[in-house]
């Protein structure tokens, strides 16, 4: 469900004229015009303003605020204002806010102060969802609902009482019985045998290592405990407002919420995104993550956050050069986003985001940021024609949070340094830099549309999940320490890859995990050498071929990299799987292009993208003739693309 209102590609910003004088409003509007501005996003920390005393709404100003967009043409994407309880609510009911795992209850003063399990912080959050719908429910600016704000970005979970009764809950609910949670968590290990229900309590700080099938639970619990909280406005909003999306804003690959089970309850996925202009591998992060919100829904989504330039919250805040804006701007086009929006409209003159950059800077409107500002607003009305293009991919990554989670338990696994975000990334900068496109896709969706599929760690695997895959016609590549662990994270009965076993056709005996800069040599059937870091495993084969060894160390000779049918396996992980790589698309019927360094290639139906991310002009052979929407141009052939500059290309 797109914002259908709103013809063409979405432009604009967060927008606080709670923190301005009155009379800057008319120049703000004014300006948000001149720029090409026709949405903005209001209201989202706004709850103390509206809201002054408990029931005592002050609705005057938005009111004003609302109307002066709309007489400008933006339109709304406007907050419940729920991001943030104000300081009655925290007084009169110190118990809403939240609780560390050592039990110091975090006081008010910053943001996202609370406990989603509250009943008094949903309550409350919930009366003012449904004051705002029904006073503005036929407001010409209203748009699109925006819930809270970030979730999971200062309150991630809370160990508090409220917490635990709700945890408690959430347990009974999902095992039924005391014999069920015992037998699931493995308590007879460590003498943790529960006896009723009272005992049990949320993983807070304990002498040693926490039982990691609790942990398990405890992240499902504390996704769902947020989700809880998003679904009970939404709940209020759909009901008052049928027909306006509701949406919350995500948070790029996050590890704290499942992203599957949340995008599911969104109308629209919108997605906040900060790549830093200091690291080089940036553009490649953020390409991920804007694939993944792409594929939550497999429809266009929204980029809800950007900076113009510098953010205000890294140790070194670095802005971007000249042209940076527009080249990260048209790629989160490039990749499926129907829009354009920025924190903030307006720089800040005070608070923790005084710093952080604006659309409109703290220099006004004679300023490289300004004139930026009008450029990329020009831009985004040329690039109209683009939204609501979909993108389609042969190669998908999978992607499960639970075996994230389950992956990445502190204290009680062979390695701690197995992230999945950089085991994704592995396989995900060679695909990108070939231009190939890619989908994520969790546990359970139709994989039969895609050629390749990578699975580059599923820890925790369930016999559904293998059998799913096992299904799959395609090419398969699973990373290792995959099918270690069942649902419960108990280890399978044989060891790994468990379910995946008859699928891989080899059984690993035993990890073997590599020491902080200690590597291990790799060598292919055709003479090639890889270069392994972090982990390896004794592999026995039960019918794969080996494609590739170990040379060197106690593993010499054993089998490295194997197929099995259409299915590798790597029991390792190389610092460039880019030569097993093109072998897997080449046995796929995978093309991909040949792109200079730093230069990315997107496709959306009908139209080509290619941005220079590099420090120098690219020269690139077009793969279709067209129309270059950003300068009018007619390009065939090779064109050079100057760096941090690009090219889309209107093609039939």
């Amino acid at each position: 469900m797109g914002l259908t209102r709103v013809p063409g590609l979405l432009y604009g910003g967060d927008y606080n004229p709670e923190q301005w004088p009155e009379e800057v409003w008319a120049e703000d509007v004014r300006l948000m015009a001149e720029a090409g501005v026709n949405v903005a996003t209001v209201a989202v920390f706004s709850w103390s303003r509206l809201e002054p005393a408990p029931g005592v709404y002050e609705f005057g100003w938005l009111d004003r605020v609302l109307d002066l967009l709309h007489e400008h043409g933006i339109a709304a994407d406007l907050a419940t204002a729920t991001a943030t309880p104000p300081p009655w609510l925290v007084r009169l009911h110190p118990e809403v806010l939240p609780q560390d795992a050592a039990g110091t209850r975090l006081e008010f003063g910053s943001r996202q102060g609370y406990c989603p399990s509250s009943p008094v912080f949903r309550a409350a959050t919930v009366r003012l969802a449904r004051a705002l719908a029904e006073r503005y429910r036929d407001h010409p600016a209203l748009v699109m609902w925006h819930v809270g704000n970030e979730y999971a970005d200062h309150t991630t979970e809370c160990f508090c009482p409220e917490s635990a009764r709700d945890f408690r809950r959430w347990l009974g609910e999902r095992y039924a019985t005391l014999d069920g949670l015992n037998a699931a968590w493995g308590t007879s290990c460590w003498g943790q045998h529960y006896t009723d229900w009272s005992q049990l309590e949320p993983p807070r700080r304990a002498p040693g290592p926490v039982n990691p099938a609790q942990l398990l639970d405890w992240r499902r619990f504390s996704s769902d405990a947020l989700l809880a909280c998003f679904e009970a406005e939404r709940a209020v909003l759909k009901e008052v407002t049928p027909e306006v999306p509701v949406t919350t804003n995500f948070m790029s690959v996050l590890r704290d919420l499942d992203y599957w089970k949340w995008a599911a309850a969104e109308d629209l996925v919108t997605d906040d995104a900060y790549p830093d202009p200091a690291d080089p591998e940036a553009h490649v992060k953020v390409a991920l993550s804007y694939d993944l919100m792409r594929s939550l829904k497999r429809q266009p989504w929204l980029l809800l956050e950007s900076a113009p330039s510098a953010v205000s919250w890294r140790e070194v805040n670095v802005p971007k050069a000249p042209g940076v804006m527009r080249l990260h701007s048209l790629q989160a086009l490039a990749h499926g986003s129907d829009g354009v929006m920025f924190f903030q409209w307006r720089q800040a003159k005070y608070g923790p985001e005084k710093f952080h950059s604006a659309m409109l800077p703290h220099g006004g409107t004679d300023t490289r940021q300004w004139r930026e500002t009008v450029a990329l607003g020009a831009d985004v009305r040329r690039l109209a024609g683009v939204a609501g293009t979909e993108t389609r991919a042969e190669v998908a990554l999978v992607l499960d949070w639970e075996s994230w989670w389950g992956l990445e338990a502190p204290e009680s696994m062979p390695s701690n340094r197995l992230k999945l975000h950089r085991l994704l990334l592995s396989w995900y900068a060679p695909l990108h830099a070939r231009g190939i496109a890619v989908d994520l896709v969790p546990h359970g969706r139709d994989l039969s549309g895609y050629r390749l599929v990578i699975a580059p760690n599923l820890y925790l695997c369930t016999a559904e999940q293998a059998a799913d895959l096992a299904s799959y016609q395609g090419q398969l590549v699973v990373g290792p320490f995959s099918g270690v662990v069942d649902a419960a994270d108990q280890v399978h009965d044989g060891g790994a890859p468990g379910p995946l076993r008859e699928l891989l056709g080899l059984r690993v005996e035993e990890f073997w995990p590599l020491p902080d800069g200690e590597t291990r040599a790799v060598e292919t059937a055709d003479g090639a050498v890889l270069t392994a870091r972090t982990w390896t495993e004794w592999v026995e084969t039960e019918g794969a071929e080996v494609l590739a060894r170990y040379r060197g160390g106690p593993l010499d000779g054993r089998p490295a990299v194997t197929r099995h049918g259409t299915a590798t396996y790597l029991s390792c992980l190389p610092e460039d799987p880019a030569p097993l790589l093109d072998a897997v698309l080449a046995a796929a019927g995978v093309a991909g292009t040949a792109l200079p360094e730093g230069v990315e290639l997107c496709r959306r139906d009908g139209h080509l993208f290619l941005l220079n991310h590099g420090a120098g002009p690219a020269t690139v052979t077009l793969p279709t003739d067209g129309t270059d929407l950003l300068t009018g141009r007619r390009l065939t052939g090779t064109v050079v693309i100057p760096a941090h500059d690009a090219v889309v290309l209107e093609h039939s």
